[in-house]
């Protein structure tokens, strides 16, 4: 892992770039860093590919963007065994990526996190990937249905909106994988955007709306079922957060996502996974922690503009 050459303590010696240095902002502060405080949640990218391409995706997951390569069975389970022994207080496993459905280990890597004993998640857009994997769902409903969450992309409430983001023709497919997962009794929970302006609650009735129609049981003014994701576009303009922002924000370290979670990365063209930081910065090799979890307990500095933009003012987090 990269590292600058600046540490924390050392003189200021000239003006750097913004986000430019791990440990120093522009202005000579001391960054603010989250220390692993308990592994709570554990991501897999499944691989950036994905069945459609959308706007402003953070990750760019296309049907060509493979920078991360898919994960295996084999690699995924090596984690599950190393955090049993390292993190007894891990509790659920999410899968994203990319659309996880592009990957064919998914139904057997969610069993293997099910007899495991832990809680699963899957962020997926619902539609072809994901219904061609029909059968196996069924079963791992039947099996552990209680322990696992399908958290399904619906941009909007409404059609136009949502193809605005996922493209045309991406509604029908979305709202037909949602009624399969309706009818096999999933427990599903929504993501949307805030990214049209309007405020939370004009957007949270809408959804209502939309969900009384489609029957489905979500509660819409649960966070936890209805997650509205702020737009993460690491504009320049955002603020680089220091060790006083804490009480600026009144916040602590503890409220960050990444006190709590860490993800599993395979970069196309690595001998092996590697563990990173955070969903959100899986590219940026000096947020590669190592790639086992006897090397990614150390603190995470808060220098991507995302930190700013999403986590630490926006209160986001991409698990329950």
């Amino acid at each position: 892992m990269s590292e600058p050459a600046t540490r924390p303590g050392a003189p200021v010696t000239a003006p750097r770039p913004r986000f430019s240095d791990r440990f120093i902002t522009a202005t000579g502060e001391r960054r603010a860093a989250v220390p692993l405080q308990a592994l709570r949640t554990l991501w897999f990218n499944t691989g950036t590919l994905c069945n459609v391409t959308c706007t402003g995706c953070y990750i760019e997951s296309s049907p060509t963007n493979d920078r991360l390569a898919y994960l295996s069975q084999a690699e995924a389970c090596g984690y599950l065994q190393e955090a049993r022994t390292l993190h007894p207080e891990l509790e659920e496993i999410g899968f994203t990526g990319g659309e996880p459905f592009m990957n064919r280990n998914m139904p057997t890597m969610m069993r293997d996190a099910l007899e495991a004993g832990y809680r699963v998640l899957v962020l997926t857009n619902a539609m072809r990937p994901m219904q061609r994997f029909a059968s196996e769902l069924v079963q791992l409903q039947r099996d552990d249905g209680p322990r696992i969450t399908i958290r399904v992309s619906l941009d909007h409430h409404t059609p136009e909106r949502h193809e605005a983001v996922r493209g045309t023709g991406s509604w029908a497919p979305a709202l037909s994988g949602l009624g399969f997962l309706a009818r096999h009794g999933f427990t599903v929970a929504i993501a949307g955007r805030t990214r049209w302006g309007e405020d939370e609650a004009t957007l949270r009735a809408g959804y209502r709306e939309l969900f009384v129609t489609l029957g489905l049981d979500i509660d819409v003014l649960d966070p936890g079922q209805l997650v509205l994701f702020p737009e993460m576009n690491a504009r320049p303009n955002v603020p680089e957060i220091t060790e006083s922002c804490w009480a600026i924000l009144g916040k602590e370290p503890g409220d960050v996502m990444c006190a709590s979670s860490r993800m599993v990365v395979k970069r196309r063209g690595a001998d092996r996974p590697a563990v990173v930081s955070c969903t959100l910065i899986p590219f940026d090799k000096q947020f590669k922690l190592g790639e086992t979890f006897a090397q990614a307990g150390g603190a995470v500095h808060l220098n991507p503009p995302f930190c700013a933009e999403f986590c630490v003012p926006g209160g986001g987090s991409c698990s329950h």
